[in-house]
């Protein structure tokens, strides 16, 4: 595929600008639709608005929620299908239909195997994630929860540029990927021969890396996840992939038939390419679409959206323009979670996601305008998301106070364990200091009194162990945010007690799209009337979720996607006739 890729469409003759399947979307649903297709032997295109692929996949941890895959078994060999139909139902109920969710646990082993046995996709099991809502019956700890293995992004030589680079604040030393275990083991270095060696493994590696490129290439979590997709489709003859590419508009056969064409737009050029089979969406969402924006998230600014550039919700107006209509209302229209913001140096706005290393351990709490809390804090991104924007709380923005203590242990958002280098950050307001919390709360905009009554409430149940308030710390997924190593009754109450404060402000981010096209079991999108367009798929962000809004576990957007991406390419090209040439008698661009 290198040869490929970039492809520029206007130099395909006209017999070439007719692919079996065409697939709109480069991030993790996209590729994997396009590579479940060739891999079955199809000439597709995918075509990607940006200059990258990867979407927001490539920004994320890629933890890929499916149960009950061959993975499973090796932490959990217990699980079962009533039990995961059984959390389904208790945490989503009729927020979306359930035939969506029987299908995606149905097929979701099968969609891994496949994938892996033909590409080089690779995941794990994680040895302890626990579903979200592990309050409910049917949860699990360990085995729906998959990481991708660590991708060496040597191997995919030139077209490693094409790759999205990480939120480099997620990185360190320069563009260097860790992931939850090479953060333990560089934060216990000092203490641990074991994390000694491992830690000199990375950095020595880093070095190298950085002497021939521009950021590590040893990726980790969603990097490589969409790296390997990448080399995968890659290596498949039948797939082309064109960047800068947007899709402009779905042309029906007879104006009302089967999808069979679209018109695209490529270096300010617009293209008319004909598909045997249709088009699967897999665009991303509407975070970044202004009317969809303001009419769904109103009074969310798109500013504190972490997720990539590429979601415009472009190609979910194409498919209303041939019929399609958005899923029914669930618990929300995005995914959550509290970001804070600053500034770079070049200009351009970091906004971090706070999903693991701060809000939910010793020592953090979060108040509102009024100083006083008003989450639990170690509870899911999502929900400490909604928390924010609901009127009576006051809390947006809210923010996140530790102590010294916690801060050198954890890091508070982009400020890294161990407390050093902080003056940067406090110069530029990031970071709030100050000797005491009377004086903090001057700092931050609270009233004294209320966080001086709030930080001395909490310390009186961090010291029992019990939040009377808000039940921190009280189920697994809870602990599991917490700190085991905490000498505490509690893994996620701390103490504030040791000045210098800190504090960051925090703000609901919507890190994903929840409401997307309706469609059924297979994927294919739906008319007003119910019935399926023909030749039309949405998988991914495009798909209205089937958890109705609902953050059920880690990976919950990507998980399906994957999933579905590998229905809706078997359900497009089944869908080839006899008559159909073969992918060895079509021709080749002309540029390859």
């Amino acid at each position: 595929m290198s040869r490929r890729i970039p492809l520029d469409l206007k130099h395909l003759t006209e017999a070439e600008r007719v692919f079996d399947l065409i697939v709109v979307g480069a991030g993790g649903a996209g590729l994997t639709a396009a590579l479940c297709a060739a891999i079955d032997g199809a000439r597709v295109l995918l075509i990607e608005r940006t200059a990258q692929v990867g979407g927001t996949t490539a920004l994320s941890g890629g933890t890929t929620w499916v149960p009950l895959t061959h993975h499973a078994a090796t932490v959990n060999p217990h699980d079962s299908r009533a039990a995961v139909e059984r959390y389904l139902d208790l945490a989503v109920g009729d927020r979306a239909p359930r035939a969506l969710r029987q299908a995606f646990i149905r097929h979701g082993a099968e969609a891994v195997a496949h994938i892996e046995a033909h590409s080089e996709v690779r995941w794990r099991a994680c040895a302890r994630h626990p579903d979200y809502l592990s309050e409910l019956e049917g949860s699990t700890v360990c085995g729906r929860a998959l990481e991708p293995l660590p991708f060496d992004g040597r191997q995919l030589g030139a077209l490693f540029a094409l790759l999205r680079a990480p939120i480099p604040e997620f990185t360190v030393l320069g563009g260097m990927m860790v992931d939850r275990t090479d953060i333990n083991h560089l934060l216990g270095m000092k203490r641990s021969l074991r994390s000694a060696r491992h830690a000199a493994r990375l950095l020595s590696r880093h070095a190298l890396d950085r002497m021939r490129h521009p950021r590590g290439t040893r990726l980790v979590m969603g990097n490589a996840l969409v790296g390997r997709l990448l080399l995968s489709l890659s290596r498949q003859a039948g797939a082309h992939l064109a960047v800068g590419t947007e899709l402009v508009e779905l042309h029906r056969q007879g104006g009302r038939g089967r999808i069979d064409a679209v018109t695209v737009e490529q270096g300010g050029q617009r293209l008319r390419l004909g598909t045997r089979c249709g088009v699967i969406l897999a665009s991303g969402g509407f975070n970044r679409h202004p009317g969809r924006r303001a009419a769904l998230l109103p009074g969310i600014d798109a500013a504190w959206c972490p997720g990539a550039p590429g979601h415009t919700g472009q190609a979910q107006d194409a498919a209303e323009a041939v019929g399609a209509v958005p899923g029914p209302a669930g618990l929300s229209p995005a995914f959550w979670a509290p970001v804070s913001r600053r500034r770079r140096a070049d200009g351009s706005e970091a906004v971090f996601p706070h999903f693991l290393m701060d809000r939910a351990k010793p020592g953090f709490l979060s108040v509102n305008a009024r100083g006083e809390r008003f989450v639990n804090e170690s509870t899911s991104y999502h929900l400490f998301g909604l928390a924010m924007q609901r009127p009576e709380n006051q809390a947006t923005p809210a923010w996140l106070v530790c102590d010294q203590r916690a801060l050198q242990a954890y890091g508070i958002g982009m400020v890294r364990p161990g407390g050093q280098g902080l003056a940067p950050f406090q110069d530029d307001g990031y970071l709030i200091s100050a000797p005491t919390l009377a004086e903090l709360a001057g700092r931050i905009g609270v009233p004294p009194q209320a966080l001086q009554a709030t930080v001395a409430r909490f310390n009186t149940l961090a010291a029992r162990g019990e939040d009377l308030d808000f039940g921190r710390g009280v189920t697994a997924y809870q602990r599991n945010m917490g700190d085991a190593t905490w000498r505490g009754p509690n893994p996620n109450l701390g103490p504030l007690e040791q000045a210098p404060f800190h504090a960051v402000q925090l703000w609901p981010g919507d890190i994903g799209a929840a409401t997307g096209l309706q469609t059924d079991a297979n994927a294919r999108v739906l008319a007003a009337s119910g019935e399926a367009i023909a030749g039309l798929w949405a998988v991914g962000n495009d798909m209205h979720s089937l958890m109705g809004g609902v953050y059920t576990g880690p990976g919950i957007t990507i998980g399906p996607g994957v999933v579905f991406a590998w229905l809706a390419s078997r359900d497009a090209l089944s869908a080839r006739s006899a008559a159909t040439a073969s992918p060895s008698s079509l021709p080749e661009p002309s540029n390859a």
